[in-house]
């Protein structure tokens, strides 16, 4: 489970702003990914439950904005956002590359006290 890992990195973040004396808790954690990135948001909220416990961060609520897949087709040119991978483009039925939704884990914003 790489979530674990990725949890983990997201604690050293917060404990390295938190070690300026900054704040003492944190609320609300926004991070965002795409939908291929790999990264299930169960098993990244069952890991942050777990490795949370005992920090500054114990207790916050993650909030994910997942991108969308987004495919770009060779043969008319236009881009689509779908919910996942197909190998055809759902306008004209051309060749696709996928350009969005790969994206990796991207700690955006907290909330803090």
């Amino acid at each position: 489970m790489h979530e674990l890992s990725l949890v983990q990195s997201l604690l050293d973040i917060i404990e390295e702003y938190r070690d300026g004396g900054k704040f003492r808790k944190v609320n609300v954690i926004r991070l965002s990914f795409g939908r291929l990135g790999g990264i299930e948001p169960a098993s990244l909220r069952f890991a942050f439950d777990v490795a949370s416990r005992s920090t500054a961060a114990e207790g916050a609520v993650l909030e994910f904005d997942i991108l969308p897949v987004v495919l770009s087709c060779l043969t008319c040119g236009q881009d689509s956002a779908v919910e996942s991978f197909t190998a055809e483009c759902p306008l004209c039925g051309g060749e696709v590359l996928v350009t969005g939704g790969k994206e990796e884990l991207r700690f955006l914003e907290m909330d803090v006290d």
